[in-house]
């Protein structure tokens, strides 16, 4: 929740840096101000990135997302309107289900499934929109991000066992995902794109910077936390909360809501209350946290017990 909360008002905040910079070279930016972080408090609790070849394969999923999906959700919004955007992710979960299911050996009872369901009838209504639209090939590449983005959450889960360092997972990944970035920003900049604006105001600087804590260091952290100690299915549940954070935000900054926006909401927010109580209840719900390979234990000892925070 924690996560979805961050990647909700993370969206918001990033508004006014939007306005300003294009998407693009926005994602850089973010990424620093995300990494630089990271690298500070891994290094202050004594974490280290991922080692050995699964945790060399665990750092690299960071291309995949947010790098790959990131730039496939992006160039697909350009196509569809936003609200298809969001009901179309909302398909993320369910596809993490059957992932799950498949590669995890995740149990998925018929509650969890008709919750699920309940929660993207709550999305259509959070973002009713009846002139939501787009076209074939905007649709089918917010589609591949979708499913990229799944392919990372049940990848992550089946490779955090090598490692025991929640932020320097974190760090891993997003180091490999600025590596993306900036290769893509260069390249656009070579092929003579004007990517980077002529003048940002410091509220855009700013929303820039807390955009990037929010959305990347903060949000993956907690998530990373969470696939230790959840099924991918269950911690995946949390997406449909996102939009529900973001409308909150906007709500906030004054954006005024339609009643059947809120009711959408209600709808969303008992659907992943249950979903949650029925994964407690199930057996092996409550699952342990990972535990690390000999080896990785071994390595990690004499190091600080590792975040207890997160998605």
């Amino acid at each position: 929740m924690f996560a979805a909360a961050c990647w909700g008002i993370g969206t918001v905040v990033s508004k006014q840096a939007v306005a300003e910079i294009q998407p693009l070279t926005l994602l850089p930016i973010q990424l620093v101000s995300s990494v630089l972080l990271l690298g500070v408090i891994t290094r202050l609790r004594g974490e280290r990135l991922p080692a050995g070849r699964e945790g060399r394969l665990l750092s690299r999923l960071g291309l995949l997302n947010p790098g790959l999906a990131y730039a496939l959700s992006l160039v697909g919004l350009t196509q569809i309107t936003a609200s298809l955007a969001v009901l179309l992710w909302a398909g993320e979960p369910i596809l993490i289900l059957l992932l799950a299911a498949v590669v995890l050996g995740d149990r998925i009872g018929p509650s969890i499934v008709v919750s699920s369901l309940a929660a993207v009838a709550g999305l259509g209504l959070v973002v009713l929109d009846p002139s939501a639209s787009g076209s074939a090939v905007g649709i089918g590449l917010t589609v591949a991000g979708v499913a990229v983005c799944a392919v990372y959450t049940v990848a992550t889960r089946r490779w955090l066992l090598g490692s025991d360092a929640t932020f320097g997972v974190v760090l891993g990944q997003q180091l490999y995902a600025l590596g993306l970035a900036l290769f893509v920003l260069v390249g656009l900049l070579a092929a003579g794109q004007p990517m980077l604006p002529r003048q940002v105001s410091p509220g855009a600087a700013l929303s820039a910077v807390v955009s990037g804590l929010l959305y990347y260091a903060f949000a993956y952290s907690f998530y990373i936390s969470a696939l230790r100690r959840v099924r991918a299915s269950i911690a995946a549940a949390s997406f449909y909360l996102i939009p529900v954070f973001g409308l909150a935000g906007a709500s906030v900054t004054g954006e005024r809501l339609e009643p059947i926006q809120w009711l959408g909401a209600v709808v969303v927010v008992a659907a992943v209350a249950w979903i949650t109580v029925r994964a407690g209840q199930a057996p092996g719900g409550n699952e342990p946290a990972l535990q690390p390979s000999s080896a990785a234990a071994s390595a990690q000892m004499a190091i600080a017990p590792r975040a207890e925070i997160r998605r």
